[in-house]
């Protein structure tokens, strides 16, 4: 059963859902862009029969605390701040990070500064390597060179309703089976008042991310965390450029490519809690209760 729960930090709501009992190995889930801990709604019930889960909103995301651009910093520096005070919190002392698109540049920096508390990672779609920016970041490089109208203006398409939807179907093989609830939600909160402001801050705080792969991949090179890629080889935004790079630095290294889009969890939750329950369960020697898996 998935609780949904709130955690103060620093005076905002932080909503997260939890699935699992505490005694089992804790997985901390980061959602990517423009969605929230929805994103994770089917897979946190595929594997907490194994797993201790926990998906947190960011600030200005779902369901957690939305306070204005001029109220709080906006940046990637300041959200992995938050959530791992908001992990503090939570009293977890060791996890592994399943990191997406946002999800990535946050969690990077958590591990990065808490080696110690990092079992593993799990990588979806998520960028740490130069060869995964290709032609879809041009507009938001030239917003990083140039804040201008104009270059806002090509930004502020991004987070139309058309543009949410186009996340979730490109490169599926399947439009079918791609619920409108995952656009819909996302359209909702994007279009409330003053939040095209946040995302267009976190837009332009972006640029501070590639000046930092150097400093991830260092971690990688250093701490050798064991890693699971399951990576949409179909995805335009984050190509799959960028996942081989990840075997430059990594030593283990269990690399899949899923023949899907951005949103791997839409068309494949079922193949990734698969390769988690396989991946963790060896590298930690996670006993499997696996009454799901053995009923399949």
């Amino acid at each position: 059963m998935v609780s949904y729960k709130t955690q103060k930090v620093d005076g905002l709501d932080i909503f997260y859902r939890e699935a699992g009992s505490p005694d089992s190995p804790a997985i901390v889930l980061l959602h990517g862009f423009p969605t929230s801990s929805h994103m994770f709604r089917n897979l946190m019930p595929a594997l907490e029969d194994q797993f201790h889960l926990i998906a947190p909103d960011y600030p200005g995301f779902g369901n957690s605390s939305m306070p204005r651009v001029g109220d709080f910093d906006y940046s990637f520096d300041n959200l992995a701040v938050v959530m791992e005070k908001f992990l503090q919190a939570s009293g977890l002392q060791k996890y592994s990070l399943y990191l997406m698109d946002y999800g990535a540049p946050i969690g990077f920096r958590i591990a990065a500064d808490n080696p110690e508390r990092v079992e593993t990672l799990i990588i979806q779609n998520g960028n740490a390597y130069e060869e995964g920016l290709r032609e879809f970041w041009d507009p938001l490089k030239a917003y990083w060179k140039d804040r201008t109208p104009d270059n806002e203006t090509a930004l502020r398409k991004f987070l139309t309703p058309e543009a949410t939807r186009w996340q979730y179907i490109n490169g599926v093989r399947n439009v079918e089976v791609i619920s409108p609830d995952c656009w819909n939600m996302d359209t909702f909160f994007l279009n409330r008042p003053g939040n095209d402001q946040i995302q267009l801050q976190l837009f332009y705080s972006y640029r501070t991310n590639p000046p930092l792969y150097h400093t991830w991949q260092a971690y990688f090179r250093q701490y050798q965390p064991p890693t699971l890629i399951v990576w949409g080889k179909n995805d335009t935004i984050f190509p799959a450029e960028g996942a081989y790079p990840y075997k430059r630095d990594l030593r283990d290294v269990d690399f899949n490519l899923l023949d899907t889009g951005h949103f791997v969890l839409e068309e494949d939750c079922r193949v990734v809690a698969d390769h988690i329950r396989g991946f963790i369960g060896k590298r930690l020697g996670a006993s499997a209760t696996a009454s799901k898996a053995e009923a399949r």
